[in-house]
């Protein structure tokens, strides 16, 4: 069984009399440890796609199962729970508490569940160290480089030890330098740590870093294409 279950899923909005149809009837499996690309033109579903995964958004049809949790049957507050524990978000533009330290910033999603401050400290150190930052702990995110604030992003999506990792363009916002250390850090969370990674990116460059690349146009997926080495 696939990690990611996607069977008709579909997103409609309404437009006054218009239907918008951003996802249509999507069938997708993604197996655990892949690192797939999302491509496509804008309006073309992946943000979509990503935020049915994230549970931040529901389908209107269709059917979504991650790791065996039928997630679009899920009441607002179940899902809300489960998105907390199963899901590392990474965002283009960082969205860091700017007057929260590094440290604090990582720790924040940890502070949603029962734990002990011993075991938050253990988790943020090791994933400020997993990330290269270690060093920048104190620092606020005015005194680092967007790379740096990058990569307590990304710490912060994976102190929680979740399920899957999402990235919605990130590197978009990031010189060539930082954008390929931060895709190096996310191969190294993909293939050494196991992580699973759906991205999002309108950058062919990044998709080297992938193991598949899926093509969206209209809501549908149009191709679906192993990368090699």
């Amino acid at each position: 069984m696939a990690l990611i279950e996607c069977r008709q899923l579909s997103r409609i909005y309404q437009r006054g009399t218009e239907e918008i149809r951003p996802l249509d009837a999507m069938d997708l499996d993604i197996e655990a440890g892949s690192f797939v690309a999302l491509m496509g033109p804008s309006g073309s579903g992946k943000t979509t796609l990503l935020n049915l995964l994230a549970g931040i958004d529901r389908p209107t049809s269709g059917t979504l199962a991650i790791d065996g949790v039928s997630i679009h049957e899920l009441s607002r507050g179940q899902l809300a729970d489960w998105r907390s524990e199963n899901v590392g978000y990474i965002f283009q533009l960082y969205n860091l508490v700017p007057v929260l330290t590094a440290y604090e910033n990582v720790e924040l999603p940890l502070l949603l569940q029962s734990m002990g401050s011993r075991e938050r400290h253990r988790r943020v150190s090791a994933a400020l160290d997993v990330v290269g930052i270690a060093d920048r702990h104190s620092h606020f995110p005015r005194q680092l480089s967007g790379g740096q604030e990058q990569r307590v992003a990304i710490a912060r999506a994976i102190v929680t030890e979740p399920t899957i990792l999402l990235a919605d363009e990130p590197t978009g916002d990031l010189d060539r330098e930082s954008a390929t250390s931060v895709m190096n850090l996310l191969s190294t969370l993909n293939r050494e740590h196991g992580r699973t990674i759906v991205m999002v990116t309108h950058d062919p460059k990044t998709t080297e870093w992938s193991d598949t690349v899926l093509n969206l146009e209209k809501g549908k997926l149009i191709e679906s294409r192993e990368v090699t080495s």
